[in-house]
């Protein structure tokens, strides 16, 4: 697998961009500098992220391991196309199967983590064969974002009111389209809501200091694109509470219920063996996560909380169990991992943890 180095920026010692032209899009793609063979491990990002997010797990992954980790549509470097809400999360695993195969890669591991962890499940089922392992850290339910009930997701409303662009924090997408990481350019205190505060608050487990590579995560969130096709998407109006449905393009439409599945990788052949990594005090992505608007409605934080009885938060972590569990006992297998202390970013906050587990899946 030979590629040409392109200039990029926040880039760790040792760490290699460069850019592909899969048919479908350019995808800009980082790897190990100089590293030319190995088994391949696609590492996937989440929401509002990139590529960057994976630099330090990258180059501690042994020699043998060749990290392929590229930027999806929307995020990053990689070209600017739309998102098809539509077709759920296929725009971005079909993009990976054209990477995959512009790259002359096959029986590939994957590390899927948030939204990441829908599309390689996503990749697994359209593209049977094509993946060796899959490795989900904190992937969004199998009924995706919000709006659902009980361990088989069971719609809420008909039109996944609540979920979908809609949802997104207005100053949140402000702040990413001014590529502002604080609010210190477009102004407004406090900045709860801002790329960095966001970082502290959610994406990692809180402590009194910040990380090393803090200003590279923040860089790599600011790279998101916004608008009605990419972040966060378009929205309707709905006569349930919030009073807002899903959309047809963007992101956070793609992983509303209404058009996010990957339930049916139950029948999938082959399954490739599954490890589920989370953080035991993941805020993102949990049974009663602090981003459904079910949870802020309880807590007084959206006006017209109908109760819990009519809206329940969406039990995330209940959901992937009950599939994973139909997977095993339809002839897959999979590990669930749970480490304390710990957020929505394992692989950020316990890297030692993470590879050893991961090494040990895909040996």
């Amino acid at each position: 697998m030979e590629l040409t180095p392109a200039a990029a920026d926040h880039l760790i010692d040792g760490i290699q961009a460069s850019d592909v032209d899969t048919g479908r899009l350019r995808m800009r793609v980082l790897t190990r500098a100089g590293q030319r063979g190995g088994r391949p491990l696609l590492l996937v990002h989440g929401n509002v992220s990139s590529s960057l997010f994976f630099q330090r797990l990258m180059l501690a992954l042994p020699d043998d391991v060749l990290p392929i980790a590229p930027d999806l549509r929307g995020y990053g470097e990689t070209e600017a196309a739309p998102i098809d809400a539509t077709r759920g999360l296929r725009d971005h695993s079909d993009d990976l199967a054209a990477l995959l195969e512009a790259l002359g890669l096959a029986d590939v591991d994957a590390f899927g983590w948030s939204m990441g962890g829908g599309v390689v499940t996503r990749l697994a089922i359209d593209h049977p064969g094509l993946l060796r392992t899959l490795t989900l850290q904190a992937p969004v339910s199998p009924y995706g974002y919000g709006c659902t009930k009980g361990v088989d997701g069971e719609l809420v409303f008909a039109d996944a009111a609540g979920t979908g662009g809609g949802g997104a924090n207005p100053r949140l997408v402000e702040l990413l389209a001014a590529k502002d990481p604080d609010g210190r350019v477009t102004g407004g205190l406090p900045e709860m809501t801002s790329p960095r505060a966001t970082l502290r608050g959610l994406y990692v487990y809180p402590r009194m200091t910040p990380w090393p590579d803090e200003d590279i995560w923040v860089a790599s969130m600011l790279t998101t694109r916004t608008g009605p096709d990419h972040y966060p998407g378009d929205a309707t109006t709905s006569p349930n509470w919030p009073g807002f449905a899903p959309g047809t393009r963007g992101i956070l439409n793609s992983m509303a219920p209404t058009y996010c599945r990957w339930d049916d990788i139950v029948d999938v052949a082959p399954k490739p063996p599954v490890l589920w990594i989370r953080g035991a005090n993941d805020l993102i992505v949990g049974d009663a996560a602090g981003l459904d608007l079910a949870v802020l409605g309880q807590a007084g934080l959206i006006p017209g909380y109908p109760g819990a009885d009519v809206v329940p938060p969406q039990p995330m972590l209940a959901q992937t169990r009950a599939v994973l569990a139909k997977y095993a006992a339809a002839g897959g297998r999979y590990r669930e991992l749970v480490l304390p202390d710990t957020g929505h970013s394992p692989h950020l906050e316990q890297p030692d943890a993470v590879r050893s587990a991961l090494l040990e899946h895909i040996a």
